[in-house]
């Protein structure tokens, strides 16, 4: 029997009742002290980026103030610890002698406490030498404290010349820097000191103080460039493409159906680039449109009917950077895009944490609004390296924010200031901007042979999937015709009952999947269109399977400036028709435009479709080949982050000595002279013609009845007096503005105007009160973005 007084019992028993846990809580706080120190220790006096472990982002935050207060406290703890774990020990040892002493003999528990108490003395002992290690970190985190504090007492703002906004900047951060928690992150702490450093190293607004290590910048890493292989699978694509929306699966779907046609145009156009450079770039692809924070209204009507114009594009753009081996990042998620960009933590005010990653980063008006918002003052140093697909073009006077707000250009869409190049269309319409395109089945011979055979000679296909397409006024008229001479089919979607829009001798088969749409457009003979929707793919595809294309003409063109569809969007490109791409570079015999309220010019329109025999057609720019080709040179030449060549001309370049590279041809136009060498950009000058308009005829117009295209590129080599002289245009004064009508000369008073702003070089734009001076250039048939020697 135990001769110990009743307390002792119950402290002995009530020892070993909570020994086994009190133990795994020892060893837990040991392990936790000792990650603790590890990281935010490291974290704090270290030179690693934040953000690496979930203490340092705490430590940095506070400060070293605070960090040394809660060391301080974890001090406290583990002597505290240390004292307990002691009265603990002795008591144990005390009781287990006095229990030997009544039974002569060691027990098996009084074996295993004592092993259990060495243990426990041990960990002791481990934690006593952390706090040892902890109060002497202490004191040297005071003393380095003191040293940086000292410097930070020494801080002022530097009056340098070369950064003027220095000082405006340190007032707005004084009394804004706790509005955004991205400031913090970046180690703001509200003193002079800590501005300074955030507003030369982190944004670039005043010089690095003296005393920081200037040889160590954040923005400096580059990758190793390397040559891009083409590719022979799209299988890899597909994983990465993501998954959930209707509008990926739609995606998807296309990517398979057509893999074989691209892969065969890659070893086509891998033959005829041989030795060529092809520089593999890191490419971003946002697709702004489909993210949940822009509504993706197209998501949901995938299966509806609704439009399905950019899905394709934007499939066709993957296929195409994809097997022209770049490296290739997809999001259609904003916190996807967060990640990839390197996003600092907050509300989107402060640049990104690294130097970014991508060579360029294809998107849209959706995706660069919320790269905006996100990504700080990095957009604006990044946003060179944006291809923004854009469907109908932006011109480059909604494009200019400046000129855009003056003279009442500015929409919803437009003044981003970026180069109107970055731009890139569905079809070839705006030439300011870039021509991307997307592709279209292609025919083999033996597809081209059958559907010639099976071709049934009355019958049309409606161009419309959705009912409210069939509302249209005045349609009773010529369907009636268009009835009475050939059997007509739709392919309108509907769920349970027959859309009442549709007339009842209509053979409506409901929305069909692509590949069923192909087999029916490859019987039939004629594709027609009620005037709406714009310029979308059907039509083309409709023409590559051996239809005719019918669509109305209208009579007064549809604008931003008089229809409610175009109005808002950042152009004031005129629409004479619902397709003027197939009208103007295809037309008959392929695509017939006729006014739909002139019953007897619509009725003899059918019958000689009915009669015609007609083959597939499409032009090479929107085969697969020709996508590859059209995207590898903008890819490998498009250069929109130098500065332009060559620098801006004074105004009044008349009296400068500098001997013409251009040649007066037939006293029409002018030529980069063949004896002069000619300067280093792209399109080469060798491709280039320059002319004067007529009064009140845009450059796009006046270059395309020459059988050319306008070139925006070469504004910057013709903007000069003596160029507008050479064409006999008389300037008995000459002026440099800012609008997107210039270079130009105004014959009635015989004044010149020269282009002040480059971002507004515009082949688009017209006036009757001047000859525009126009750069044209020649173009390959059936590939209209690139010009004959361009490689």
């Amino acid at each position: 029997m135990l001769s110990v007084n009743s307390d002792g019992k119950v402290l002995v028993r009530r020892c070993f009742l909570t020994l086994r846990p009190f133990r795994i809580f020892v060893l837990g706080i040991g392990f936790f002290t000792l990650c603790f120190l590890m990281t935010s220790l490291g974290g704090q006096f270290s030179a690693k980026r934040l953000a690496d472990s979930p203490f340092t982002i705490r430590t940095e935050v506070l400060g070293l103030g605070e960090s040394r207060g809660a060391l301080r406290r974890m001090n406290d703890i583990l002597e505290t610890l240390v004292r307990r774990m002691d009265i603990l020990a002795r008591l144990e040892n005390v009781s287990e002698s006095r229990r030997t002493e009544d039974t002569g003999h060691f027990t098996l528990d009084s074996v295993h406490s004592v092993g259990l108490m060495e243990k426990i003395q041990a960990i002791a002992q481990n934690v006593s030498d952390i706090a040892v290690k902890v109060d002497q970190i202490l004191r040297n985190s005071l003393l380095r404290g003191k040293v940086i504090e000292g410097q930070r007492d020494l801080c002022e703002i530097p009056r340098d010349p070369r950064f003027p906004d220095c000082s405006g900047k340190v007032e707005w951060m004084r009394s804004r820097w706790t509005s955004d928690p991205c400031y913090a992150f970046y180690g703001v702490d509200g003193t002079e000191c800590s501005f300074l450093v955030y507003l030369s190293e982190v944004e670039w607004f005043c010089p690095v103080l003296p005393w920081r290590n200037q040889s160590i910048s954040p923005f400096s890493k580059a990758h190793t460039k390397k040559q891009a292989a083409f590719r022979t699978e799209l299988s890899s694509l597909l994983d990465v493409m993501g998954t959930g929306k209707e509008s990926l699966i739609f995606m998807k779907k296309r990517l398979r159906r057509l893999e074989a046609q691209w892969l065969l145009a890659a070893r086509r156009l891998e033959a005829k680039i041989q030795n060529k450079p092809n520089e593999q770039k890191q490419i971003l692809v946002h697709i702004g449109f489909l993210t949940e924070e822009s509504g993706d209204v197209f998501s949901p009507r995938v299966l509806k009917g609704g439009p399905l114009g950019e899905m394709v594009q934007w499939a066709d753009i993957l296929a195409a950077l994809y097997v022209l081996g770049h490296s290739l990042k997809i999001t259609v998620s904003v916190k996807e895009l967060q990640s990839f960009l390197g996003v600092p933590p907050g509300r989107g005010n402060c640049p990104l944490t690294e130097p970014l990653s991508f060579d360029l980063i294809y998107t849209d008006y959706h995706g660069m609004q919320q790269m905006k918002q996100h990504m700080g003052l990095s957009f604006r140093k990044y946003r060179c390296r944006l291809r923004v697909v854009d469907t109908f073009g932006t011109e480059p006077a909604y494009n200019h924010e400046e000129y855009a707000t003056l003279h009442g250009y500015r929409t919803n869409w437009g003044y981003w200031n970026l180069h109107p190049k970055q731009f890139m269309t569905m079809f070839p319409h705006t030439p300011d901007n870039s021509f991307m395109g997307f592709v279209t089945d292609e025919l083999n011979e033996t597809e081209r042979q059958q559907v010639s055979q099976n071709k049934v000679r009355n019958m049309a296909v409606v161009y419309g999937k959705e009912a409210a397409m069939w509302k249209l006024q005045g349609k009773e008229k010529f369907l009636a015709v268009l009835h009475k001479h050939m059997e007509v089919h739709g392919t309108v979607y509907y769920e349970t009952q027959r859309p009442p829009e549709v007339p009842a001798f209509v053979k409506n088969h409901g929305l069909l999947p692509q590949q069923d749409l192909q087999q029916l457009l490859k019987k039939a003979k004629l594709f027609i269109g009620f005037g709406f929707p714009y310029e979308g793919p059907a039509p083309l595809e409709a023409v590559a399977n051996g239809c005719v294309f019918l669509q109305p003409r209208f009579n007064s063109p549809h604008s931003s400036l008089n229809h409610e569809f175009f109005r808002g969007k950042p152009t004031s490109r005129e629409v004479s028709s619902q397709h003027p791409y197939m009208e103007m570079t295809i037309g008959r015999p392929h695509v017939l435009t006729v006014d739909y309220n002139d019953t007897r010019e619509f009725e003899a329109a059918i019958k000689a479709i009915m009669r015609s025999k007609i083959e597939p057609y499409l032009p090479y720019e929107f085969t697969s080949e020709g996508m590859l080709q059209r995207l590898h040179a903008y890819i490998q030449h498009q250069e929109f982050c130098s500065p332009p060549l060559p620098p801006p001309i004074p105004i009044n370049t008349s009296q400068l000595n500098l001997p013409s590279s251009l040649v007066l041809i037939n006293h029409t136009h002018l030529v980069w002279s063949s004896s002069d060498v000619p300067p280093s950009m792209w399109p080469p000058v060798t491709s280039m013609q320059v002319w004067l308009s007529a009064e009140g005829e845009s450059c796009t117009s006046a270059c395309w009845d020459r059988d050319l295209v306008c070139e925006p590129t070469f504004f910057s080599i013709i903007n000069r007096q003596q160029v507008l002289e050479q064409l006999g245009a008389w300037c008995e004064s000459t002026e440099s503005v800012m609008s997107h009508l210039y270079p130009a000369v105004s014959p009635s008073v015989r004044e010149c105007y020269l282009q002040r702003e480059p971002l507004l070089f515009s082949c688009s734009g017209q006036s009757t009160k001047f000859r525009r001076l126009c750069a044209c250039r020649d173009y390959r048939r059936g590939q209209v973005a690139l010009c004959k020697d361009c490689s």
